[in-house]
């Protein structure tokens, strides 16, 4: 049944709008009255981020996550700003060549001394070669690994 507004209708009661309207305060009394001065009460209003210069304390946005869920996620401002002040994250583009070829040269050593260890007959020389062979595994075992190519590689460039 269509209703027009502003007609009476008998169906329809207006107490409650009389009602509320009847209490309703008048703007005056929305203030305060502190020492006899008459203060008026903050309103709650939006204000823009842009308009405020304030920067928001984090953004969400809805993503998907590896599997092509979706998601929530937060975009920090604290890393956001640690990026701009250093600028684009910087690349540094190392060499490894000189090391691994250190480290081939002591493991062809180490097979030649396993070589001559097999094939010498004399006591004093094995004994000899075994020193050498295990000096030689003592240096490999400490450069060949990659804590020592990252602190001995040489250094090509610095991408920015």
């Amino acid at each position: 049944m269509p209703m027009k507004i502003g007609e009476n209708n008998p169906g329809y009661s207006t107490e409650y709008l009389e009602k509320v309207q009847s209490k309703a305060e008048p703007v005056k009394k929305m203030e305060k009255q502190i020492n006899g001065n008459l203060i008026p009460v903050p309103k709650d209003e939006y204000i823009s981020s842009e308009k405020s210069g304030n920067k928001p304390s984090g953004l969400y946005r809805m993503g998907q996550d590896d599997n092509g869920n979706p998601k929530v996620l937060y975009d920090d401002p604290k890393k956001a700003e640690k990026k701009s002040a250093t600028g684009k994250a910087e690349e540094c583009i190392t060499n490894t060549d000189e090391v691994d070829r250190k480290i081939e040269k002591l493991k062809e050593k180490k097979r030649q001394i396993e070589q001559q260890i097999q094939a010498e007959t004399d006591e004093n020389k094995v004994k000899e070669l075994k020193k050498k062979l295990a000096q030689v595994e003592a240096e490999l075992s400490q450069k060949n690994n990659d804590t020592y190519r990252r602190q001995n590689a040489v250094v090509i460039g610095v991408n920015k």
